[in-house]
């Protein structure tokens, strides 16, 4: 039987380790390798466990040299003083030191001695891995370039510089391991936030086990103060509940028996007991993070031109630098050293590191820390279709609205003779109690809000299309749409006739209350605008949006109303979930790049059709993670103009790297080939530039909410 392992493993600083493990993972004939997220150090595979077990699985990744992380724990690199990558660089810079240091007390064969210890410690890691990639990749890399040079200048009787070019590039490359961890930092918080275990109630007993051995149906306690380990509905026990790890929301939310509650949310003040409904595995934060470690993995356009760039970029700069060693000296009167010295110094300078690295550690980190503020973007080409989006398109209900009805009026007729607001209340609410319309839980949940206590009612009826009737108080009371009593009941609503009018144009759905020969009242619902819409849309102005639109099912009254209170710029009503992808082909036909804001369910056509999906209050939600290419954990718009400004923020940093990068290698490209460079200035200058486009790239790992 298949079995399928999703394992974190050490030691896959980068590409070309991933690419070793694959290798190594092939030859296997009782495991299938199903993919490699070198990003997250991530290995996915299935498994013949009548042959294989888990433990023997993971004795053959730690043969391959990939030792398999603790469950729950993030990859992890050796401290410095363990690590054999910069440990090699540290002796390789040690005897090039003392080798030119003796240089100036004794010649011949010991500083040269020296100096080629140099290259062949320093230069093994780099070395191997540039053997591996054109031998079993069939692909000339930045490592060969830099394997290819250091041969060329000790040969042409530069051992000194050889050395230096080895020691330098490889401690970039021992480096390079600890920028990749830094990258995971954001996915490492998301993995702190759950505990590593879990108090489980037994027949009334209770015992701490670890976290990941939670199944649903398990009863767990969460003390004051504890993560929650898993997700899980509330047995027993109230409290607040900080959810910002999932959501990104700072104000704690209010929890209550019959409640959900999410792994890694921070119980405030009160015990809960709850019985889980998912596994550790499943957990809400467990799946976000495997989705930003795939989403990792999913290249953007930018970075797979430099991909595709750099394949055949790489072998050119080599055949380049080998026709400047070998054409001037048999075209013009000059030297073969002379010309082979300036070819070895144009293969270092023209090597494109900092263009190569200048995306994926933007990328990662811009995902990683998107996912920490409650915004999971599914990969690098969505962060950079959300960049160049200029309109956005939303449902009404549930993403610019509550996406539930509540009272915001109740008029009387006013002819004198009718019962009085609260008596009206009081029955309306007998009624309505009896019923399962979302407008008259709206109606219950108002008069229990302004402490009326509701009378009694009997022989409930529901009209259908209409409304409802009951007996109160031995009188059968009617509740409907104003039709009910102009139409079937033949009632004249009189002076609330003018009352219903003005606040159906107020977009508002009325409901009258009266008998079978007078109405009483009318009391007006509306699903309100959520308290942080209108800013939020004015923020997306601000960023360049430039123009907002609702699509909504809603009536045109109602549609028109929201749009004023909210500062929606243009809007589209009546319209069936097929309407909305037909008008979202329209908006996209005018404006290309349009985004569409929906609940991730309702409007799932519209979602797929246009340039970015992105789903509201996703968290929980399992259609709205799948389906959606950027989430909102929480029911915020504002997380979407964060989102669009953490796009933005991206694509400036990538074109300012890759400006940079291309700056940097035009620069020492000339003096090479001019004369003017000598081999350690384009090495420093190579190796500055990566630095610094990754300490450019990281800087999106502090991007924060609100942030320009």
């Amino acid at each position: 039987m298949m079995k399928e392992y999703r394992l974190r493993v050490a030691n896959m600083d980068c590409e070309n380790d991933a690419a070793r493990l694959r290798r190594s993972l092939e030859s296997q004939v009782d495991m299938e390798l199903l993919q490699i997220l070198a990003s997250s150090g991530t290995v996915c595979l299935t498994v013949n466990d009548t042959v294989l077990s888990q433990e023997e699985v993971e004795a053959k990744l730690s043969q391959f040299g990939f030792p398999v992380q603790k469950q729950g724990k993030q990859v992890s690199l050796p401290p410095f003083w363990k690590n054999p990558k910069v440990l090699a660089a540290i002796v390789s810079g040690l005897l090039l030191l003392v080798g030119w240091l003796l240089s100036y007390a004794v010649e011949g064969w010991l500083p040269l001695t020296l100096y080629t210890l140099s290259i062949l410690i320093g230069g093994y890691y780099f070395g191997r891995e540039a053997l591996e990639e054109l031998f079993f990749e069939r692909r000339v890399g930045i490592e060969l370039l830099m394997t290819v040079a250091a041969i060329a200048a000790y040969v042409l009787g530069q051992p000194a510089e050889a050395a230096m070019l080895v020691f330098l590039y490889s401690i970039s490359e021992a480096l390079e391991g600890y920028t990749e961890a830094k990258t995971r930092s954001a996915v490492r918080a998301l993995m702190d936030l759950t505990p590593k275990t879990a108090i489980l109630i037994e027949d009334g007993n209770q015992r701490e086990v670890p976290a990941e051995e939670l199944k649903p149906g398990d009863r767990f306690l969460v003390h004051p103060g504890q993560s929650v380990p898993t997700d899980g509905e509330i047995a027993a026990g109230a409290s607040s509940l900080d959810e910002a790890p999932v959501t990104g929301e700072s104000v704690p939310v209010e929890k209550s028996v019959g409640d959900t509650v999410y792994a890694g949310s921070i119980n405030a003040e009160g015990s809960l007991e709850v019985i889980a409904t998912k596994a550790f595995a499943e957990n809400t934060i467990s799946r976000i993070i495997v989705m930003v470690e795939e989403a990792q993995e999913r290249k953007g356009e930018s970075q797979r031109f430099i991909e595709r760039f750099g394949n055949w970029y790489s072998p050119a700069v080599l055949l380049v630098g080998i026709a400047i060693a070998v054409l001037p000296p048999l075209l013009m009167d000059t030297t073969w050293t002379q010309w082979a010295i300036r070819a070895t110094i144009f293969i270092v300078a023209a090597a494109p590191c900092a263009l190569v690295i200048s995306i994926p550690v933007t990328l990662v980190a811009a995902l990683g820390t998107a996912a920490r503020h409650g915004v999971l973007i599914k990969g690098g080409v969505y962060i950079e279709r959300l960049a160049d989006i200029n309109v956005i398109a939303m449902d009404k209900t549930g993403t610019i609205t509550l996406g539930e009805p509540t009272v915001t009026d109740c008029e009387l007729a006013g002819h004198g003779d009718g019962p009085q607001r609260e008596e009206v209340l009081a029955i309306t609410a007998a009624i309505e109690q009896l019923s399962q319309h979302p407008l008259a839980t709206a109606i219950v949940r108002y008069v229990d809000d302004e402490g009326i206590q509701p009378r009694k009612a009997n022989d409930f009826r529901s009209i259908t299309g209409a409304g409802a009737s009951a007996s109160v108080d031995g009188k059968v009371i009617y509740i409907g749409k104003p039709k009910l009593f102009e139409e079937e009941l033949k009632v004249d609503l009189g002076p609330l006739s003018e009352v219903v009018n003005r606040l159906q144009d107020e977009g508002k759905t009325v409901a009258v209350v009266g008998t079978d020969n007078a109405a009483w009242a009318a009391i007006a619902m509306r699903d309100t605008v959520r308290d942080n819409a209108k800013n939020a849309i004015a923020q997306l102005h601000a960023i360049g949006i430039k123009k907002v639109v609702m699509l909504t099912g809603d009536n045109e009254r109602t549609a028109a109303q929201i749009s004023k209170e909210a500062g929606i710029d243009e809007f589209h009503a009546s319209l069936k979930p097929d309407d909305k992808v037909t008008k979202l082909r329209e908006l996209m036909q005018q404006h290309e790049h349009v985004a569409m804001v929906g609940d991730g369910v309702n409007d799932a056509p519209a979602l797929a059709e246009a340039s970015v999906g992105v789903a509201m209050g996703a968290a929980g939600t399992d259609v709205a993670l799948e389906t959606a290419d950027v989430a909102l954990m929480a029911d915020d718009l504002e997380k979407l103009v964060y989102a669009l400004k953490q796009a933005k923020r991206n694509q400036s940093i990538v074109r300012q790297n890759l400006v940079l990068s291309a700056i940097v290698i035009l620069v020492l490209v000339i003096g090479a080939v001019s004369g003017q460079f000598t081999l350690p200035i384009a090495v420093v200058g190579h190796e500055i530039s990566e630095f610094v486009v990754v300490a450019n790239g990281l800087r999106m790992l502090r991007f924060k909410a609100g942030a320009a």
